[in-house]
């Protein structure tokens, strides 16, 4: 191939024009994220229960669609959450699920449940959305000079934001923080008591009287014969105003006067529900939670989502300003951006070293012009797999610099060697050199790609995270094995031309050369010393390797490095049975604390009482905290981390009350939250008190742990609940109707949605609920009657008993049995995997029959360390192999084999001193390495294999090739390590996983050259000489 295209220059410059314009028009196409689809599909199946408790939602919802859940291709695992008036359930799948056919499956599922259901869950609907657990921003409107208060601006956010909004491409579903006008109808039951009425006198009322009427056409078909008028009847609709619903006749006297709407209750527009108070910068404020689509692109929504924000925003009142106090894309455009620049600087940096070891400007252009053209190439391979431009594959096309500028810096130094030393033309020399490497270009691509390969096919999401660094690195290596035998030779032949002798080399250039000419003999003369020596260096490479063991086994494990992302989560608990009103004072304290403490720094600060993580309550609370950019940040106490920790220490102050601050992980799809998550099951059914008891034991364990921190129940404590008991017989004997007593004790202590009205155009609700000041004590049950089937009015009294009991406002189950939702932190120095062995130490102590269920990242992380070493045993088996075929030999493999391991020393000892953890990237790394250290093994082993066909000696012949192939290793080497420094020192956003990768891919290239440059002659000759024998 490199013969045809030495003739033909132009023909190789179209072929590469080709790519490179293949590549640009990819680029404008691709998707940009900040990592690829890592996170398994999830489907949410959502239901609404009022007024009924997280015991009842439990009983009668969620464990009835539980039952359901079978036979559901690629589901891993199901959590659900009861809570009081509502449930739901998380549906996790394999990342190879499709998450349109796994929602239309669950939807299927869940059908046959529908029936068994109350009927005041199907009247409000189930829910099924494939949308992830997590927000992708989070749209807050605020009164900036308090002139409208929060359920106003909830009109606003619902009737002219929500609907558009769910309607882009890309968003799955919608948290409302706050709510949209209804109309309330507060019952008074002394006034009703009066009327000699009850609560279902008023629905019925509501029911018939605010309802459209259908009532046909005049003139309508079939018609008589000349009929000359058509026109539509109206009749009855629904009502409008809250005059409308004053005038509803609830009963007419035989007197004639009538008992209206008015006469026993209070009117108003009001607020759907109030559950939650919301505030932004202590201001009243509403916020949207935007949740991304299972598989949709976080970016691109983001951009559609604010484009429609700001579209609509030109409609809202003076005083009304929109913000997002949680916002994903800063962090993801600055992470890319980071990166690219990056980019730029490795290919800087990497012309510098070829300029300084070829110091020929013609000859480094020739490697640099396959830069662009292998990168360009590799974005159109991007584009045909349907992947993103995202950290990963960047991050990738970093590593990749280093190693395309590899085959043409061969091909180049080559050619410059044999026109100095043999005094050729460009076009000789080029021809001659290309029959001397092209066995090596295409062994060291196949190696390159052998390693990377297999990581293609591994599962979860770890598996994605490989595949994105796989078809990267080796699309980059076979288009430069491609440009080097194509484009690279041509450019050789027209480009260079032989040195002139008179001209002397600059005063740098002559003292670099001298240095490295005198490195170079040094380097032969140690390996000649080597050589001699084989046994002796045996032992020491056992000793190497027993090093690599024991550091190995040293490393903390993980799954991906946490990233200041500029944000943090803030959760807040007061006593069970707290108020709203209370636990709003210990959120401005918090408020407070963070607008005094770090004034400067914070950009948002948006609260929500009511909601949290841990379940709804009043007595909970959470809050995102939006700080700065990071170039306002620059002193180490002013990092997420920091400012995390030192909040977590002071915030223990406040009295009564429970805050925790945290960060989110670096993939949000995987959970809210950094450190660990899992759910405590009761796998026997041991019941809800032994479970809680199951949980405080272990929770009293883990604070003890100097290896936790932070370890708390995602959930809500057990609270006092008023159990108001009905004696079935006594009702019956006073001729009650259950149905009746269930409906009215709805109605008064809970929420009764009756139908809709229309408001200034748009469909409302009306809703019908007792006063608060009918249901502030437990003596309030007493002012509500029920009539029996004589008409009589009959006091709740008379057939019911009430009594204080504990209970939980939030029950939740994982895969069916009951569980508890635990999340933590690995105290400082400790690795996430530390953490995870503890607590499962801890579980294993507590009695028989619970366990412990990781999720999340936690689930990925376990399933990565299991996945690990099959991936490095399968590379290198894959590597041997294919070098085995490359060469019909099974002495050269195991050469390069042997001296692999080298390689992972310079790696993992890099990870060990930096304090790196053994996470995806470092085993990304490890792969790499692998492939650089084979890779300088296989420039040495065969030129060496092609010296000793022509009869030299082994020991000869391994001197004569580490001598040749000294410089363009080292050369190449350097390259490489230059082209991840960037990434090693990168500060700012994403700065943690570059350091990561960095770090490990530049301490395994320094191993794979210092070492592997002395050891895999040494190997060469050590298996020769072995294979020699037997085959003598």
């Amino acid at each position: 191939m490199a013969q045809y295209f030495i003739n033909r220059p132009v023909f190789a410059w179209v072929i590469a024009l080709v790519i490179m314009l293949a590549g640009i028009l990819a680029i404008q196409e691709l998707p940009v994220s900040q990592y690829p689809s890592v996170a398994p599909p999830t489907v949410t199946i959502q239901a609404t229960y009022p007024g009924a408790s997280a015991k009842t939602v439990e009983d009668s919802v969620t464990q009835v669609i539980e039952q359901q859940l079978t036979g559901i291709d690629y589901l891993r695992y199901f959590s659900s959450n009861s809570s009081d008036g509502r449930m739901s359930i998380t549906l996790t799948f394999e990342p190879e699920a499709d998450p349109d056919t796994a929602q239309v499956q669950t939807q299927n599922k869940i059908q046959a449940a529908i029936s068994r259901l109350p009927q005041a869950v199907q009247t409000m609907g189930v829910r099924v959305t494939k949308t992830s657990s997590n927000f992708l921003l989070v749209v807050s409107l605020y009164s900036s000079d308090g002139t409208l208060n929060q359920t106003d601006i909830g009109d606003l956010a619902v009737t002219q934001f929500r609907d558009p909004i769910s309607r882009l491409n890309g968003v799955g579903d919608i948290q409302l923080f706050g709510n949209q006008y209804a109309m309330t109808i507060w019952l008074d039951p002394d006034k009703l008591l009066s009327y000699s009425m009850t609560p279902l006198d008023v629905r019925n009322a509501l029911e018939s009287q605010n309802t459209n009427v259908t009532a046909g056409q005049l003139g309508g078909l079939p018609a008589r014969q000349n009929q000359q008028m058509n026109a539509t009847v109206t009749a009855q609709s629904l009502l409008k105003s809250e005059d409308d619903f004053r005038r509803v006749v609830l009963r007419v006297n035989p007197d004639g006067s009538q008992v209206r709407l008015s006469d026993v209750a209070k009117i108003e527009r009001g607020s759907e529900t109030y559950d939650v108070l919301v505030r932004y910068k202590r201001m009243p404020a509403i916020g949207m939670g935007i949740m991304l689509a299972s598989g949709a692109n976080a970016l691109e929504t983001s951009k559609l989502v604010k484009s429609k924000v700001e579209e609509l925003s030109q409609y809202l009142p003076d005083g009304v300003k929109v913000v997002y106090p949680r916002d994903t894309t800063p962090f993801i455009e600055l992470s890319i951006k980071s990166v690219v620049q990056t980019l730029v600087e490795a290919i800087v940096l990497v012309f510098l070293v070829m300029l300084l070891f070829l110091q020929n400007i013609r000859a480094t252009l020739i490697p640099t012009i396959a830069v662009p053209v292998v990168l360009l190439g590799t974005f159109a391979v991007l584009y045909a797999f349907g992947f993103s431009i995202n950290v990963l594959s960047m991050f990738a096309m970093v590593l990749a610099i280093g190693l395309l500028v590899d085959d043409a810096i061969v091909v180049v130094e080559n050619v410059e060697r044999l026109i100095e030393e043999e005094h050729l033309t460009p076009i000789e020399a080029t021809r001659k050199s290309m029959k001397q490497i092209s066995g090596a270009l295409v062994g060291i691509t196949v190696v390159l790609s052998t390693v990377f390969i297999p990581m293609a096919f591994f599962s979860g999401s770890a598996g994605a995270i490989y595949r994105q660094f796989s078809i990267t690195i080796v699309a980059a290596m076979v288009l430069s094995v491609f440009v080097a035998m194509i484009l690279s030779p041509s450019l050789c032949a027209t480009l260079l031309k032989p040195r002139d002798k008179d001209k002397k080399p600059n005063k740098f250039s002559e003292g670099f050369n001298r240095f490295f000419n005198k490195g170079r003999d040094q380097y032969e003369k140690l390996t000649t010393y080597i050589l001699r020596r084989v046994a002796r260096f045996v032992v020491i490479y056992g000793l190497l390797l027993s090093g690599l063991a024991f550091i190995f086994n040293q490393l903390p494990t993980s799954f991906i490095p946490n990233e200041d992302q500029g944000l943090m989560y803030l959760l807040v608990s007061t006593p069970p049975g707290a108020t709203a009103e209370r636990t709003l004072e210990t959120a401005v304290e918090v408020e407070d604390y963070f607008f005094e403490e770090y004034g400067d720094l914070v950009e948002h600060m948006f609260t929500v009482v009511g909601y949290s993580y841990s379940g709804m309550a009043q007595n909970a609370g959470m809050g995102f905290i939006g700080l700065k950019d990071w170039k306002y940040r620059t002193e180490e106490n002013q990092s997420i981390f920091a400012i995390n920790d030192k909040s977590m220490k002071d915030l223990a102050s406040i009295k009564d009350a429970s805050v925790y601050t945290f960060y989110p992980p670096p993939i949000r799809e995987l959970g809210n939250s950094s450190g660990f998550s899992f759910q405590l099951v009761d796998r026997v059914g041991h019941g809800h008190e032994a479970l809680m008891a199951a949980k405080n034991n272990l929770l009293k364990k883990a604070a003890s742990d100097s290896r936790l921190v932070g370890v708390r129940a995602n959930g809500l404590e057990d609270v006092p609940q008023f159990n108001i008991d009905i004696d079935h017989e006594k009702a019956a004997a006073l001729g009650l109707s259950l149905d009746d007593i269930n409906s009215t004790l709805q109605i008064a202590w809970g929420s009764s949605y009756v139908n809709d009205y229309i408001d200034r155009g748009r469909i409302k609700r009306v809703y019908l609920q007792s006063g608060f000041d009918s249901r502030m004590s437990p003596e309030d049950l007493d002012k509500w009657y029920v009539r029996n089937n004589q008409g009589e009015m009959v006091s709740f009294k008379s057939f019911a008993t009430t009594e204080w009991v504990n209970g939980s406002p939030k029950l939740e189950r994982f895969n069916g049995d009951s569980s508890l939702n635990i999340l933590g932190q690995p105290a400082e120095g400790v690795s996430s995997g530390e953490a995870m062995n503890a607590l499962e130490e801890m579980v294993a102590e507590l009695p028989d029959g619970y366990g412990i269920e990781w999720y999340g990242m936690s689930y990925e992380e376990k399933q990565t360390g299991s996945q690990a070493n099959k991936l490095y045993l399968l590379s290198a088996l894959i590597v041997f192999l294919s070098l085995a075929a490359l060469y019909e030999s099974w002495a050269v493999p195991l050469s390069v084999i042997l001296v692999v391991p080298l390689g992972i020393l310079g790696a993992v000892l890099a990870a060990w001193i930096f304090n790196l953890p053994n996470d995806v990237f470092l085993q990304v790394a490890l792969l790499t390495t692998v492939g650089l250290a084979a890779k300088n093994a296989i420039l040495i082993i065969e030129f060496a294999k092609v010296l000793r066909e022509e009869g030299v000696a082994p020991i000869e012949a391994a001197i004569q090739a580490s001598t040749q192939r000294f410089r363009p290793i080292l050369m190449t080497s350097i390259a490489f390590i230059m082209g991840v420094v960037p990434l090693a020192i990168s500060s700012g956003a994403g700065a943690e996983s570059q350091n990561a990768i960095g770090i490990s891919v530049m301490g395994g290239m320094l191993g794979a050259t210092m070492l592997v440059i002395f050891f895999a002659p040494l190997f060469y000759v050590l298996i020769e000489q072995l294979f020699h024998k037997k085959e003598s």
